[in-house]
């Protein structure tokens, strides 16, 4: 089955059975990846000084990717945090905040931003993208889903937990949906996130088949020349050498 009918198969969020267990090696690629000549700028291709935000997952925060913000300082780009807070909120405010992120970016560089997401934190970036399409040049997803959402059902139990406290803070909010966090939201988020981005954003989807978290299909782009395969866990695409490899390349073609 191709990768557009099978997401086209499901309109809820799914819990699949999946090896989360394979998660708890994630420390190795971190391990990897600091003893990497890639982590300290060598074999890689230098950056332009070009801005680059990082953007983090599901529960986490922008502090887990510092390795990432400090690598990308080291190779030369501007890095930027997302400034989202902790990605346990409702996507839609994430995702205006992450626009409000990319404006700061732009206004300071006066040049098109990359944004780089992790898990969900790559859905964001993607919906944030699409709103700035004159401002942001390329987005990079790692392990993200791409109009469906197939995971761990702890993972998703986790986004029952965290939609209760949305509920609970946005209750009487206007844009705060009472589907919220499931698949049969109807805000703009929801929607845009199960769009194309614009043909003028150039994008790619780092994913990985041993994800413990993520049934790794959903994270697939419909064109799969923007697919890039590498090894390693859910987490540690956030800390992985070959990620790191890819990413530099990436951010270097066609600037």
């Amino acid at each position: 089955m191709s990768s557009a009918a099978y997401r086209a198969s499901a309109t809820e969020f799914t819990a699949v059975s999946l090896p989360l267990w394979r998660e708890v090696f994630f420390g190795l690629e971190w391990v990897s990846l600091r003893i990497s000549p890639v982590f300290y700028g060598f074999g890689v291709p230098r950056g332009d000084g070009a801005p680059v935000i990082v953007v983090p997952g599901f529960l986490g925060s922008d502090s887990y990717l510092s390795e990432m913000y400090n690598w990308l300082k080291r190779i030369n780009y501007r890095p930027y945090y997302s400034g989202i807070g902790r990605n346990a909120e409702c996507p839609e405010l994430l995702a205006e905040r992450l626009a409000a992120t990319i404006d700061q970016a732009w206004s300071d560089t006066h040049r098109k931003v990359k944004l780089i997401g992790h898990s969900l934190g790559g859905t964001i970036a993607r919906v944030a993208a699409s709103r700035r399409p004159t401002k942001v040049n390329r987005v990079i997803t790692l392990a993200s889903p791409i109009h469906d959402v197939r995971v761990h059902g702890f993972v998703l139990a986790a986004a029952g937990v965290v939609r209760q406290s949305v509920m609970e803070r946005h209750r009487k909010k206007e844009g705060v949906e009472a589907q919220c966090y499931t698949g049969r939201c109807t805000c703009e988020f929801a929607r845009e996130a199960r769009a194309e981005l614009p043909a003028s954003i150039k994008r790619t989807a780092i994913y990985s088949k041993s994800d413990g978290v993520i049934d790794w299909r959903v994270c697939l782009d419909e064109d799969e020349s923007r697919n890039i395969e590498v090894e390693g866990t859910h987490v540690g695409l956030a800390f992985n050498a070959e990620v790191y490899r890819q990413i530099a390349r990436l951010l270097a073609n066609g600037r």
